[in-house]
């Protein structure tokens, strides 16, 4: 039987990349503000569907005003999930009282279900940063799955750098470091720890980390596919292609280029939005491809609802 594989997209709104870069809010316009619903979810969900499967969209609930529901709403009639990425996609979420968690949660789950959306509900911490107590908040709300884990070191070294850079340059961002205990996740589906959740455990629900490769723990996400030399793309996918899970994340700014509109100000701050959408949707459409041919494509929910029924996770 062939593995599974989930396509996911994190629908970070573009004042969260101002924030990140420390620039001011006012480089995001209305009209760009409104790429990441009306053009980058019809665009997630015709790539995925091309592939011959359905994805997951991770919905931010503050974000979703009257132009984002009907592509949400589309995406959901056509078979794609919504998933919870939060309602404030507030970075330090993780480090909030407990009853600011739940009252984030709750108020997304509200979003969702206004949409059309059915629980249990997945969910994605943002800055994939999960703590004890957002996952013990996560798990109380009986979520269908947790996928916040990234265990990438290449990623954590590169944004402890970034983060330091803009410090020393008199610039916050709105981003936090995780623990550098994520690294020794492990790569694969597992039950996580309710107190230590980068650990094995025994929690009601699976954790599904986003794929790295073994060894180097190589980010196999949306940026690195369209950023990447292309041989670099080839041989990632090459050590993960035997895996029996593969989670690929995009960002919605994958799936957009400067020919849509990104701000200047944002595209010389950050590589991957200078190039052109066209480049970066040809690229994940050869990857999907390839991971169509060797996994079988389902949403996030199916795969954890698949790997519970098999009666333990995987990695």
């Amino acid at each position: 039987m062939p593995g599974l594989a989930s396509i996911s997209i994190d629908l970070d709104g573009l004042p969260h990349y101002a924030a990140l870069h420390g620039l001011p809010p006012e480089v995001v316009t209305e009209q760009t503000r409104a790429l990441v619903h009306q053009v980058a979810v019809p665009r997630f969900a015709e790539l995925v569907e091309g592939a011959g499967g359905r994805g997951t969209l991770f919905v931010i609930g503050a974000e979703v005003d009257a132009g984002a529901r009907p592509p949400l709403e589309d995406a959901l009639r056509r078979g794609h999930e919504l998933a919870s990425h939060s309602h404030g996609h507030d970075y330090a979420l993780s480090r909030a009282p407990a009853e600011a968690i739940e009252r984030d949660l709750g108020l997304a789950d509200e979003v969702l279900r206004s949409l059309g959306a059915t629980g249990p509900f997945g969910f994605r911490a943002p800055g994939y940063t999960l703590s004890p107590a957002l996952l013990r908040a996560v798990v109380a709300r009986g979520h269908a799955y947790d996928a916040s884990i990234f265990p990438a070191a290449p990623y954590w070294a590169a944004k402890a750098l970034t983060l330091g850079w803009l410090r020393l340059r008199g610039r916050r961002s709105a981003a936090i470091l995780d623990s550098p205990r994520v690294l020794l996740a492990p790569r694969l589906p597992y039950r996580p720890d309710p107190d230590r959740p980068e650990r094995r455990g025994t929690a009601p629900l699976l954790e599904l980390p986003m794929s790295v490769t073994p060894g180097a723990r190589v980010p196999f996400i949306g940026t690195f596919v369209v950023l990447a030399p292309w041989p670099f793309v080839r041989a990632a996918y090459t050590r993960l292609r035997g895996s029996p899970f593969l989670s690929l994340e995009l960002h919605a700014v994958d799936l957009l280029g400067p020919e849509d509109g990104l701000p200047a100000e944002l595209a010389r701050a950050q590589p991957d939005l200078a190039v052109a959408g066209s480049t970066k949707r040809t690229r994940l459409r050869e990857v999907l491809e390839w991971i169509a041919r060797d996994f079988r494509l389902v949403p996030l929910r199916d795969a954890a609802r698949s790997l519970d029924t098999e009666g333990a996770a995987v990695g």
